[in-house]
């Protein structure tokens, strides 16, 4: 109610702030700006009477609003009203003037006058600033009505307009606290197609994509567990048994090792994964630049021990190796994706560096088409239930570098492309 409340006061004071505007435009400004027009007018009108103005009709009421003075011979006439327009006498008035018509200031207003000069005599025609203040009183008068009925059509429109909005803004607040909330559903209706139903929109979007982290988390989270619980359990096995004597404690202490290895690599990748947060506050990780060749042979050094009956082959038919990123980021990269290669790789394994783009091969199995598409997707699954950690740490890597990488099977084995 108070979002209501509160909206339309600043609707209501955009309205009256326009309304006023609106008034100084026509009622204060428009007149001021008109004046010259008015004034043609008044020289126009004055002008005419002068014509048939003479010595015998000047004491003859032409115009009770317009005071004249008739000059022949240095013998001076006014006309009856002249005190009523002005109080100046003739000769005082005649200095006042300048030119065949204009305007004069006497008692803080304004007189306006235009003569004639003909064989007849020196004719004057004066009046006062009455008609323009009139015409501004009528303007008044005539726009105030039409103003006070625009501004409350304005303000129930906008009484109307501002409830719908504050309904709307309602509703986008309601889907906002709802977000985390499977069971609400959104009965509201939008009439209009405009930027509140865009946002309403995007609400949902981004409802879907929390909905769809939170399973890939819980996911993770689960695979996770799984991950290390199987090797913690194999060792808390391993070390009873020696502790038994059922199994010997070199062999035992063997399998042990392993385990750690096992669990010591996952530890490695989840800290690397958070530490993907720390590099997107960095603001020189994209700036930096890494010579890919080094890496990649000092890589296939390390994994050509865990696998020496593969065939190991780079070829780099580019001049220009270097890309975007820091060496512990790229070795991140290629450390993960060798890891996986050499799980499935049958005889061969082949990196090429060309046109600006990295290609891993290995002539393992092909990946069917459904785990293709999401094999590169945090927290999703990869071939035969692997857990894929490592192909998620290559593309939310990459990603933050500005590249991108994609999974392709080939005739004979898989290619994942780096562009």
């Amino acid at each position: 109610m108070n979002l209501r409340h509160n909206l339309y006061r600043q609707i209501l004071t955009i309205v009256l702030v326009m309304f006023a505007l609106i008034y100084i435009s026509f009622a204060i400004i428009l007149p001021k700006v008109l004046i010259p027009f008015y004034e043609k007018n008044i020289y126009l009108y004055l002008q005419t009477p002068l014509d048939i103005i003479s010595d015998d009709s000047i004491a003859t009421e032409i115009d009770s609003s317009v005071a004249y003075i008739y000059e022949k011979d240095d013998d001076i006439t006014v006309s009856s009203n002249l005190g009523e327009i002005i109080d100046l006498k003739a000769n005082q008035i005649l200095e006042n003037i300048n030119g065949k018509y204009g305007k004069f200031t006497y008692q803080n207003k304004t007189y306006y006058y235009n003569t004639l000069n003909d064989v007849f005599g020196y004719k004057i025609a004066i009046t006062s600033d009455n008609y323009i203040r009139q015409m501004r009183a009528d303007i008044l008068e005539a726009l105030f009505p039409v103003l006070l009925i625009t501004l409350l059509l304005m303000l129930a429109i906008v009484a109307w307009w501002s409830q719908s909005l504050a309904q709307k803004i309602r509703h986008l607040k309601e889907k906002v606290d709802n977000l985390d909330n499977d069971n609400y559903v959104d009965k509201y209706n939008y009439k209009v197609d405009d930027e509140l139903k865009v946002l309403s929109k995007a609400i949902d979007e981004m409802k879907l994509t929390l909905h769809k982290q939170e399973e890939y988390k819980n996911k993770m989270y689960q695979n996770i567990s799984h991950d290390f619980k199987t090797p913690l359990t194999v060792i808390k096995s391993y070390i009873e048994a020696i502790e038994d004597g059922v199994e010997d404690e070199k062999d035992g202490l063997k399998i042990i090792k392993q385990e750690i290895k096992k669990l010591e690599i996952k530890v490695h990748s989840l800290l690397y994964l958070n530490k993907l947060t720390y590099f997107k506050d960095m603001e020189n990780y994209k700036s930096g630049q890494t010579n890919i060749v080094d890496l990649l042979e000092t890589s296939v050094s390390k994994f050509k021990v865990a696998r020496p009956d593969i065939k190991w082959q780079i070829d780099i038919l580019d001049k220009k190796t270097d890309f975007k990123g820091t060496t512990e980021m790229w070795e991140a990269i290629i450390d993960n994706i060798l890891s996986n290669f050499i799980r499935y790789a049958k005889k061969e394994v082949k990196i090429t560096v060309k046109n600006r783009r990295i290609t891993f091969y290995n002539d393992g199995p092909n990946i069917d088409k459904n785990i293709l598409d999401d094999m590169f997707t945090p927290y999703k699954k990869g071939i035969n239930g692997q857990f894929g950690l490592g192909l998620s740490i290559v593309k939310q890597t990459l990603s933050l570098l500005g590249y991108e990488v994609t999974a392709k099977n080939e005739r004979t084995g898989i290619s994942f492309i780096i562009k």
